[in-house]
């Protein structure tokens, strides 16, 4: 599970998971060490994590001191129960999105001073699918042709000074009609554009990690169709 907290990417395992432990700088034994904020620089793992190391972590996350983290993998040593201590420190929103292709370019909006993609929050009684559909219609005034999923991103952020954790489901679309694109204003959006990759390269340098995320996994998963 790899949750987006403040834009830092936290992801969680088990105890005896196996990882790409390449990309981190330091590790932290939560059973035999204090966790403090000092360590917690670049990319870091911290070991044996209980519900009250997370509590720690979770404040020096939201805390306003700037921090160097750039990603954190936690190894819990119960982790059903971590997650499911996490999951009620917040208010859960369901969410879906879309990845929109058009030959070689993608569609990206601007929104809140962020290039990010189209996504919305999920109805009563709807699919997860008939949400993502939904949601670039209402917010780009496309029509689209529905295709595999791509992953699952769960990010936090704050609504009226409670704390919100939305999960969000995204697909990869094919353009069917975009002969009215516009952004929809009503949601802030700014702008409506085809990327070329190199555009969307550049983009995501103002965007938010867990859309380079879904960008990751996408590619991931054509990369695994093309072998296939």
């Amino acid at each position: 599970m790899i949750i987006f907290i403040n834009d830092v990417p936290v992801k969680i395992l088990k105890a005896d998971a196996n990882f790409d432990a390449g990309k981190i700088n330091h590790i932290v034994d939560a059973a035999s060490e204090p966790i403090t904020q000092a360590k917690l620089i670049h990319h870091v793992w911290v070991k044996n994590v209980k519900e009250s190391d997370l509590d720690l972590i979770l404040n020096f996350l939201n805390s306003k001191v700037p921090t160097n983290l750039l990603s954190l993998v936690l190894s819990a040593t119960d982790y059903n129960s971590i997650r499911m201590y996490l999951r009620s420190k917040f208010k859960i929103v369901k969410a879906a999105g879309g990845l929109i292709r058009k030959k070689d370019k993608f569609l990206m909006i601007y929104r809140m001073k962020k290039w990010d993609l189209p996504k919305g929050k999920k109805e009563k009684k709807e699919k997860y699918k008939e949400t993502a559909v939904r949601e670039v219609f209402e917010e780009c005034t496309v029509t689209v042709k529905l295709g595999k999923k791509i992953c699952t991103t769960w990010h936090t952020y704050t609504m009226n000074k409670r704390a919100m954790l939305k999960k969000t489901k995204w697909y990869v679309m094919d353009i069917i009609d975009d002969a009215r694109m516009k952004p929809s204003i009503e949601e802030d959006i700014e702008e409506v554009r085809w990327m070329n990759p190199k555009e969307v390269y550049h983009a995501l340098e103002h965007s938010y990690k867990s859309i380079s995320y879904v960008f990751e996994q996408y590619y991931e998963l054509m990369e695994i169709n093309s072998i296939r």
